[in-house]
């Protein structure tokens, strides 16, 4: 099924990238996704099911990396005013989605970097951050307008799901993930390392997930998005995404 989409055909042209490391082989489960290696192919007509516009806002990982990851906030500037400021110091709008997806694998393999398997009481596996790099970075591709509307999702928005396809994991274990996701690694630390991270992808992380882990993903966004607006249209085709994404099983 084609997305429901406004773009050219220019937008709508397959696009490849090589990444930090061999992905999963059965990403091909996932429509309009092609994995050879490390290079990663997203056919755009194939893999979005809404694509209205193909433009992003970003920052180069290396100098958030290099100038923004190290800032400590005080007692007047907070960490989210270091991470606005920073995005409307240096963020850039693109038209090239290779380069949204180069960073947002730059952004996952950092926030879900395999230290954490040594942590206390994380019970995270090499797997659990491996599907979190992976199905995160391709996320990235996502984007919210400010008036709330969803104008570019695919199947990874329902990151959870689309693990249970590609790893094969029972429902429970999926569950688990994205508990993982949101909460299961909150401490403050890693909470101000996460908002920092995600300016370079030039807003925040906001959970389509409430009062607990439902499997609904979730968009970096621009500061000051409506989230009401965010909310209705998420809950309008929640279900019928998630659908067509459990289709794809093998």
């Amino acid at each position: 099924m084609a997305p429901t989409t406004t773009s050219s055909d220019r937008a709508l042209a397959p696009f490849s990238v090589e990444l930090g490391e061999e992905f999963t082989p059965a990403w091909n489960r996932i429509d309009g996704i092609t994995v050879e290696g490390k290079r990663v192919t997203i056919d755009p007509r194939r893999y979005f099911f809404r694509l209205e516009n193909p433009t992003w806002r970003v920052i180069a990982w290396e100098k958030v990396r290099d100038e923004l990851l190290i800032a400590n906030e005080g007692t007047e500037v907070a960490v989210e005013q270091l991470a606005l400021d920073f995005i409307r110091a240096h963020a850039e709008q693109t038209s090239e989605p290779a380069r949204v997806l180069e960073i947002g694998y730059q952004v996952a393999a950092h926030l879900f970097r395999e230290e954490y398997l040594d942590e206390p009481g994380l019970n995270v596996t090499p797997t659990m951050l491996k599907a979190l790099r992976e199905a995160t970075a391709i996320m990235a591709l996502n984007k919210v307008e400010l008036d709330g509307h969803i104008s570019n999702v695919g199947p990874c928005w329902f990151f959870p799901i689309a693990t249970e396809v590609v790893y094969g994991l029972p429902h429970h274990e999926a569950e688990a993930l994205d508990e993982l996701y949101h909460g299961a690694w909150f401490n403050e630390y890693r909470r101000r390392e996460s908002i920092l991270a995600h300016a370079a992808l030039g807003g925040r992380l906001v959970h389509g997930c409430q009062a607990q882990a439902d499997m609904k993903g979730g968009c970096v966004v621009a500061y000051g998005t409506d989230l009401d607006g965010f909310r209705a249209d998420l809950e309008a085709f929640d279900a019928l995404w998630t659908s067509r994404v459990l289709g794809m099983r093998a």
